[in-house]
């Protein structure tokens, strides 16, 4: 029975309060006081806004909060900051209300649109108010983690709703809001509602705070030996949390027994090389590592195993603090400050108390510890006059330590303020876009009054909402000019003065803000061409969000090389050093895409929001015929490689969604399929999962587990195992035009063929040719012969000699079961010849 099936005949604030109540109470949750009172409120019809400690029961707020709506007839939105958050929570309402009753929409997809209760993220209902105006068909939104709101790149997309619908009841979570006084007056006068704070600083489990001048490792061993664990150890970068979980291998952290239920429940789970043996020596021996850079399937794992009690240590990042489900009994801070990407300073009290509030678990801890750690100096000093002992003249005669030079330290006074601290208040961080003025025009009504409301009556202070005013003139004024929109002499159908001249599809400013630009770009190119699908993917990937790690690394590599390359021809240092400035990562048709921007942002002036970034990631990977753990290797992006596979996933979702049928040739879809299975094989959730909500109806891999999600076989795809198969040869190919020996030899050793036997088999060629070509013609299918048996495939990869005699190249066998094992083709050089000899 779903709680659908618990709706009242009628909708009465008491008989939605026991209905409500008394499901939760089957279900073995018994209501908190602050909960009673959130949920009072809710169904009394007021705003709330909801200020309780982390674990204390929001979610369950919320989901009495979307059982109102429903009983209510009104249509209720669930915000979260970010997509894994919503699909999470788009999957646990449908357990609760049904399939019928929960949508999703977050860009990358939008799943019953027009369900009564929608999980989005916040930029999803921002756009609907803004496009909608009042008459937008929201009557509820649940705004979870609002401390988002002070966010400077994406707070607008909090406010905006606040701003824009005055019919919709509002309930704000967070459990650092700080003071929210604005607020409470704020939405009830945009609403005509009360609205009530609800407020509780009793946590369901009790927090712990205490400071150590202990070392580290001796901290983390008291703890362990105390039964304070799991314990999770925040770090603030993500190589310095990975060090820790190693330099931890030397205390005996898990049991025998332990260590062995560790490994029944990791069973047949895949780690790849690189970062994934790592992990899986750590989680054997009970240490977990959890920080962004990881592959989701490596989090999950993670989590997994420190749910069933089996991790007594995790080291992380502050990540911690967003949705992460990782249950911990002691939160133990290695530092009080950061980097924040601009300078290094003193965790902010939110920050502080955002991570702390993970320490404790309802139902398994009575009490939560946090610790903080003293500073190195610190510890080295405390232990010095620790040794010293009470003698007064041996005390003063040790030499203290000081603070690094530019370390931004801390000591026990930083802690306690923190501690006491409340969280500071929210500040507004409002801005003005094309596609704001955009959706405002394009909706009925008098566009000009709607605009002067979101300039004047926003949450900024006088002079910041003058500089709005004047970015918004002159947003118009371009538009105007562009013929983007058009004055009109007298009022529309709609009572619109002014009206786009232009189709904006619903998600315009939402998903891959520059697809209509690559769409249009991709008839730019010619589709006779041999290097056409590798085209196409370069328009794509110029309109993706840059990876910086990768980014970094690819231009980190090339000056490496190009110095190689200046000081063998004897380029003397000072011209090296201006040389390389000009050197950076590879960027394919970045002449003709920055041309077609500009031509392009003429009748278009709302792109001017977002940057052009022409650049080669998926690209490089495939022209290099790497597969995902060569590639990461190669650019030493272990400890990032969670970052490629995302940004390989949306390069493989957005040549799905923008490229269209018309424009899609025969080795654009094997180049498509390729890239779909290579994510799909490193970890299948990030494709399967897209593919389900896109296609419902298809039958897709199940990944619900984390241990036994393990991928579809690789050949089951025999398009896209081909290209794995064509890469595979290629690469061979590339080395050989280089004479690349050792190289060749570390991938075929194993086949039999190691430098010399390489060497000697390629010789005669070169004896008859001076190069082997590698341009596209050379990658092309026509010089790769494929033999697909049941049981073995036997592949003949042609060289693209300069006399176009075609009659040597690579003999192989492809393992088929070894490649269904790997999750790549694996392939068996055999021969190396001319035909007929």
């Amino acid at each position: 029975m779903t709680l659908t099936d618990r709706l009242p005949a009628t909708p009465e604030p008491d008989t939605l309060f026991d209905a409500f109540a008394e499901w939760a109470q089957e279900r073995g949750l018994t209501l908190y006081p602050a909960q009673q009172d959130a949920l009072i409120e809710i169904v009394s019809g007021s705003n709330v806004i909801l200020s309780t400690p982390t674990g204390s029961g929001k979610s369950l707020v919320a989901t009495g909060a979307h059982f109102t709506a429903l009983a209510q007839g009104r249509r209720s939105f669930y915000t979260a900051p970010i997509k894994a958050l919503v699909s999470e929570k788009f999957f646990a309402l449908i357990d609760i209300f049904g399939a019928a009753n929960v949508g999703m929409m977050t860009g990358d997809s939008s799943v019953n649109g027009s369900a009564p209760i929608i999980c989005c993220t916040a930029e999803i209902l921002a756009n609907i108010a803004l496009r909608d105006g009042a008459d937008a068909d929201v009557g509820q939104v649940v705004m979870d983690e609002f401390h988002f709101y002070a966010e400077p790149d994406r707070g607008w997309a909090w406010q905006v709703p606040i701003l824009e619908l005055p019919g919709a009841q509002f309930v704000l979570m967070s459990a650092t809001l700080g003071d929210v006084s604005f607020f409470e007056k704020d939405l009830t006068r945009r609403t005509g509602r009360t609205t009530a704070v609800v407020r509780s600083a009793d946590r369901p489990v009790p927090l712990h705070y205490e400071y150590v001048t202990t070392p580290l490792h001796e901290t983390i061993e008291e703890l362990l030996s105390t039964n304070q664990a799991p314990v999770y150890v925040v770090h603030f970068t993500q190589a310095s949390a990975l060090e820790r979980a190693q330099s931890l291998m030397s205390i005996n952290v898990a049991t025998r027994a332990e260590k062995d239920a560790i490994a029944e429940l990791i069973g047949n789970f895949r780690f790849t090389a690189g970062f994934g043996k790592t992990l899986s020596r750590l989680v054997r021996h009970g240490i977990g590592v959890h920080h962004a850079g990881m592959l989701p399937k490596y989090r999950r794992l993670v989590e997994l195993l420190a749910q069933a009690g089996l991790l007594k240590v995790i080291c992380g990042t502050d990540t911690l603090g967003v949705g992460i489900n990782v249950p911990i009994r002691t939160v133990l801070f290695t530092a009080l400050s950061k980097y924040d990407g601009v300078r290094t300073r003193h965790l902010k009290a939110r920050e502080f108390h955002q991570i702390a509030g993970r320490a404790g678990r309802a139902g398994y801890d009575t009490v939560g510890t946090v610790i903080v750690q003293a500073p190195d100096h610190d510890v080295e000093n405390a232990r010095a006059l620790a040794k010293a002992g009470d003698d007064p003249k041996k005390r003063r005669k040790v030499v203290r330590k000081k603070a690094p030079e530019g370390f931004v330290s801390w000591g026990e006074p930083t802690f306690q303020r923190l501690v006491a601290a409340e969280p500071e208040p929210l500040t507004s961080s409002f801005q003005v876009s094309h596609s704001m003025l955009l959706n405002v025009i394009n909706r009925p009504g008098d566009a000009f009054a709607g605009m002067r409301h979101l300039l004047e009556d926003n949450h900024e202070d006088r002079p910041a909402q003058r500089k709005l005013i004047r970015r918004a003139i002159a947003i118009y004024r371009g538009l105007l000019a562009a013929g983007v929109v058009e004055r009109l002499d007298e009022l529309d159908e709609q009572r619109r003065r002014v009206r786009v001249t232009v189709d904006l599809q619903f998600d315009f400013a939402l998903n891959q803000p520059l697809s209509p630009f690559a769409l249009a770009a991709l008839d730019l190119l010619d589709r006779e061409s041999p290097s056409y699908a590798l085209d196409a993917l370069s328009v794509i990937e110029s309109t993706l969000d840059n990876p910086r790690q990768v980014l970094s690394a690819q231009q980190f590599k090339a000056r490496g090389e190009a110095v190689n390359q200046m000081k063998a021809d004897g380029i003397e240092y000072d011209q090296r050093l201006e040389l390389l400035e000009s050197v950076t990562y590879p960027k394919p048709l970045a002449e003709l895409l920055g041309a077609a921007f500009e031509m392009y942002r003429s009748g278009h002036p709302w792109v001017a929001d977002h940057q052009l970034e022409p650049k080669s990631v998926a690209r490089d990977m495939y022209e290099r015929a790497m597969t995902f753990v060569e590639y990461v290797g190669f650019y030493s992006l272990t400890r990032s490689e969670g970052l490629v596979l995302r940004y390989l996933a949306d390069a493989y979702k957005a040549l799905r969604q923008t490229v269209p049928d018309e424009a899609k040739t025969e080795e654009l879809n094997d180049l498509v399929e390729w890239l779909g299975e290579l994510v799909r094989q490193v970890d299948s959730s990030l494709v399967d999962e897209w593919e389900k909500l896109r296609n419902p109806d298809e039958d897709t891999a199940d990944t619900a587990g984390v241990v036994d999600e393990r991928p579809p076989a690789v050949t089951r795809n025999v398009r896209a195992f081909r290209v794995l198969v064509r890469n595979q040869l290629f690469r061979r190919v590339e080395l050989a035009a280089l004479r690349r020996y050792d190289e060749l030899g570390e991938l075929d050793a194993e086949a039999g063929w190691d430098a010399d036997r390489w060497e000697d088999a390629l010789e005669p060629y070169y004896d008859s040719y001076d190069s082997i070509g590698t341009g596209p013609n050379a990658r092309g299918p026509a010089l790769l012969l494929i033999d697909q048996q049941p049981d073995r495939w036997t592949v003949r990869q042609i060289f693209d000699d300069p006399a176009g005699d075609h009659d040597w190249g690579i003999s192989a066998e492809v393992d088929l079961a070894a490649s269904d094992e790997v999750g790549s083709a694996v392939v068996h050089v055999t021969e190396v010849n001319q035909l007929g000899t």
